[in-house]
């Protein structure tokens, strides 16, 4: 049995082709949404996300190849064993420009926000920044997520995306 007790890593950042691959599928973004909270079984992400096990199975050992997410315990049921699975990482950062991942992520955000039991907050705000100001806002944004605090288990888990980028010429 591996142990269940070692720490996640804070921070992921994919690069390779092997992870973008893999987190360029729309099921394999909401299995990782669905790990956020909590490890999992192939049964439970299953039964959360309305897929057969053999599919949450398939895409589960492609995320486990590409280093993403990673077996914390083994147990023994009725003649057979059961994974539980957890992300490597807490946080997932896209390194480059792979519009599949980004789609996927995104993708996955909007279902979860229209399944969440209340209202998300959604802003979406063009502004016009040098890019001192544009470094600035990028480096509060991620303290303000870094320095946010958990809360105990057993409170409910809230996803929060963040995303600044400089829009492509002729956008504005």
């Amino acid at each position: 049995m591996e142990d269940r007790t070692r720490d996640q890593a804070e921070e992921l950042t994919v690069e390779s082709p092997q992870q973008f691959k893999a987190l360029s599928h729309p099921l394999r973004q909401r299995l990782l949404l669905a790990l956020g909270g909590r490890p999992a079984t192939v049964g439970e992400l299953a039964a959360a996300l309305d897929s057969r096990k053999s599919t949450v199975a398939h895409h589960l050992k492609v995320l486990q190849e590409a280093g993403v997410v990673r077996i914390v315990e083994t147990r023994k049921v009725r003649g057979g064993s059961e994974h539980l699975y957890r992300r490597t990482a807490r946080r997932i950062t896209v390194a480059g420009r792979d519009a599949g991942p980004t789609t996927a992520l995104l993708g996955a955000v909007a279902e979860a926000c229209v399944k969440a039991p209340q209202d998300p907050l959604l802003v979406l705000r063009h502004l016009r920044l040098t890019a001192d100001q544009a470094a600035r806002l990028g480096a509060a944004l991620q303290a303000l997520v870094d320095e946010a605090a958990e809360a105990p288990e057993g409170e409910p888990v809230h996803g929060v995306l963040v995303a600044l980028y400089e829009q492509a010429a002729g956008q504005d």
